[in-house]
């Protein structure tokens, strides 16, 4: 590795903690170690699933790929954090795993470090996948890796609550009509709507729908657009709309609150849809709306199967053919359907609406979703992010107006 490269490296490990702050229910547990083996024959992969032991579906399917490539697969399970950190250093000590499977918002880190190839370096196929999931894998014009799933946000909704309170859920298509649905809510008795607006990158990861939904871009976090949409969450916490509990809300308590019956809506993901059958609840899904109609664009959540760099450039070609046995249309049907993702091609996400109807909303979601360092924002998006969670806490605390909070995260960001 060359010393710029080096360099990189040593920049990506000083930033990437705030990039891999788990915003979209990745999974934690108990990480391992690896090296390299000598062998030829062995190639190792390096994923962020270790709630799947060596039983699992997912296992034997790595297994099953490696004995199609011809090869042996040593595989090593991460917690999200720390394999981002351990992906950074493996490449300082020229130890790279030879299959990286890992959080899309830090693609871009370990891309602009120099860790990962470009599909063009090893002509993996990644026409089939949709431009807007492949997004959060490009940087600098090129694409580093091919998403094996997707999830995102949208709004559940409770339908007796909304049927008590005479709201029509059709009747809900933009924030106008949204807002005039949760007075409804209140005046019937009931509650309105519950999100995690916690200071974290998963407060960052709930407001970017409305953030985006509005118009606003994160380069202007200033803007006129940006304003309104967190005058939106602010107005809808001083008119009881929402609960003060937001501010601390984590996806997880905030979805505890939607479980107990008592609210019309509640943001949050396709990873709580086997909660929401357990609960027993009559729910339904919309995507978030603009705010003058149509689906917002929510950010995408889910990791990318990436192929980071090797002195060895001859592993490549059998590297490139785990990964397309990983992401072919079967195979990721099935860890899809395991891991509560929406496929990243057309051709699988019609397979899984045909299996079940349920997630058609979630496909739609992730149709309009878009990558949180898309844009071309790169290693620039987790300065920005924390910033964008900083205002949204200082306005629904009250400690500022939402433009002294927006004009105030503007100039810091900078």
């Amino acid at each position: 590795m060359n010393r710029s490269a080096g360099r990189r490296l040593t920049a990506a490990v000083l930033t990437v903690v705030a990039v891999t702050a788990g915003a979209t229910a990745c999974s934690s547990g108990a990480s391992g170690t690896s090296t390299k083996a000598s062998d030829g024959g062995t190639f190792t992969i390096w994923d962020p699933y270790p709630q799947f032991d060596k039983s699992s579906a997912w296992a034997k399917l790595l297994d099953g790929c490696g004995t199609e490539a011809g090869v042996k697969v040593k595989r090593t399970a991460f917690d999200t954090g720390d394999l981002t950190n351990k992906a950074l250093l493996a490449a300082q000590q020229g130890n790279s795993a030879d299959v990286l499977i890992v959080d899309n918002p830090v693609v871009s880190t370990l891309a602009e470090a120099g860790v990962l190839t470009s599909t063009d370096d090893t002509e993996l196929d990644v026409s089939k996948v949709d431009h807007n999931l492949l997004a959060a894998g490009q940087s600098g014009g090129k694409t580093y890796g091919t998403p094996i799933g997707a999830n995102t946000l949208a709004l559940y909704y409770n339908k007796a609550v909304l049927k008590a309170a005479g709201v029509d859920i059709s009747s809900v298509k933009d924030w106008k009509s949204l807002t005039a649905a949760l007075a409804k809510v209140k005046g019937a008795g009931k509650k309105g709507i519950t999100f995690s607006a916690i200071g974290t990158e998963e407060g960052s990861f709930q407001f970017l729908p409305w953030y985006w939904g509005s118009g606003a871009q994160l380069t202007a976090l200033d803007s006129d657009k940006a304003v309104s949409a967190l005058s939106l969450w602010k107005g809808w916490l001083d008119k009881g709309y929402a609960p003060n509990s937001v501010i601390n809300n984590t996806q997880t308590t905030s979805w505890q609150e939607f479980a107990t019956g008592d609210y019309a809506f509640a943001e949050n993901g396709t990873w709580q849809l086997g909660n929401a059958d357990k609960a027993g609840l009559d729910y339904g899904v919309i995507p978030v709306p603009a705010a003058t109609g149509g689906d917002a664009a929510a950010p995408t959540g889910g990791e990318f199967v990436s192929i980071p760099v090797q002195d060895d450039t001859g592993r490549y070609a059998t590297t490139q053919k785990l990964v397309s046995c990983l992401t072919n249309a079967q195979n990721l049907l099935e860890t899809d359907t395991t891991l509560s993702y929406v496929a990243p091609t057309a051709e699988v996400q019609d397979k899984q609406v045909a299996a079940n109807p349920k997630l058609k909303p979630w496909v739609d979601a992730v149709k309009a979703a878009k990558g949180r360092t898309s844009d071309d924002l790169g290693t620039k998006y987790p300065k920005i992010s924390e910033q964008l969670w900083k205002a949204v806490q200082s306005a629904l605390s009250g400690s500022a107006s939402p433009k002294d909070a927006l004009t105030a995260a503007q100039s810091a960001a900078k």
